[in-house]
């Protein structure tokens, strides 16, 4: 593998543009570590040019958020005939938007909490606190409200207290036009990775996370000391296993491919509920899927590289 040279897609414009790079400058540096040549690339107006003249032989998107996840840089590879790490296209617009996701897994007898979905123009065009009582009335108290795409928990929030929510809708909007309001579940977060190899996608051990602050919000989740991780979670082996087993599911069923992760919260009666999954993953040092990589006894670095040669081997597709 140490003739191939790939490029690292991070940046792009994105609210979690900074979490990006900090993701991309981490896995170069574990390819490098492996023997890759390897550049770092911005999703900027220079992208295209650079696929035309300098072709890769494999690319492994970085990006967070926006085109990263939602499949349009993985259809600008696609129409350049570059082999890349992750998901295709048509999946990741289906995994990206978090309603989508939870929709097919529940139709299919997976738990994920109750949610409704309210774009922006139906509290214009019915009256905002009319809205809002009628979701209180639908979801109860607590509940948490999120943008129906995006990641990161920008513009996540909890609420506890009805006099809270037209302050807390108005923030989560500002992170898109959709909110999804969903039926807060206090339990154990769990973040469960997978990556396919050659029997399949395999679920990584679980990552307990526990907030100091309560809630894991951008700053717990990207600021050392704030947040407690323990890996493998402190989970019944029992429930320990019906996580992975979620994790593989949802990664199976959305068409997921090469590596992903799933969130999820068991209840204190043990029931493993979805929450969403991610098709890009963060690489950063607070980051999930390094630590349960390391606790799998693998590395970063071997990790992708071997990721990498699976993509090239089944080529721009």
């Amino acid at each position: 593998m140490s003739d191939r040279w790939v490029a690292v897609l991070s940046g792009g414009l994105s609210h979690e543009r900074d979490v990006s790079l900090r993701s991309g400058r981490r896995l170069s540096a574990a390819l490098r570590s492996v023997g890759l040549t390897v550049e770092e690339w911005d999703a900027d107006a220079g992208l295209l040019e650079r696929l035309r003249t300098n072709k890769p032989d494999a690319v492994v998107v970085a990006l967070h958020g926006g085109e990263g996840e939602n499949g349009s840089i993985q259809s600008i590879l696609e129409m350049f005939g570059v082999p890349y790490v992750g998901t295709d296209s048509r999946s990741c617009r289906r995994s990206w938007d978090k309603p989508t996701a939870k929709a097919e897994l529940a139709r299919v007898g997976l738990t994920t909490p109750d949610w409704v979905v309210l774009p922006h123009s139906t509290f214009r065009e019915l009256g905002a606190q009319a809205v809002l009582d009628a979701l209180v009335d639908r979801i109860g108290l607590p509940l948490i409200l999120k943008p129906d795409q995006g990641g990161s928990a920008l513009g996540t929030q909890v609420v506890r207290d009805a006099a809270e929510l037209p302050a807390a809708m108005v923030g989560c909007l500002a992170y898109g036009d959709t909110v999804l309001a969903e039926q807060f579940v206090d339990g154990v977060e769990v973040a469960v990775g997978v990556l396919e190899g050659p029997a399949g996608p395999e679920a990584l051990p679980a990552v307990e996370i526990s907030p100091t602050t309560g809630t894991y919000d951008y700053t717990a989740r990207y600021t050392a000391g704030l947040t407690e991780f323990h890996t493998p979670a402190r989970l019944a082996p029992a429930v320990a296993v019906e996580v992975g087993e979620l994790a593989v599911a949802a990664h199976r069923l959305l068409g997921l491919r090469d590596v992903s992760r799933t969130t999820a919260i068991v209840a204190p009666d043990g029931t493993v509920n979805f929450l969403q999954v991610n098709v890009s993953p963060g690489l950063t040092e607070t980051s999930l899927l390094p630590m349960a990589i390391e606790a799998a006894g693998r590395s970063l670095g071997d990790t992708f590289a071997t990721l990498i040669e699976r993509a090239v081997a089944r080529g721009a597709r």
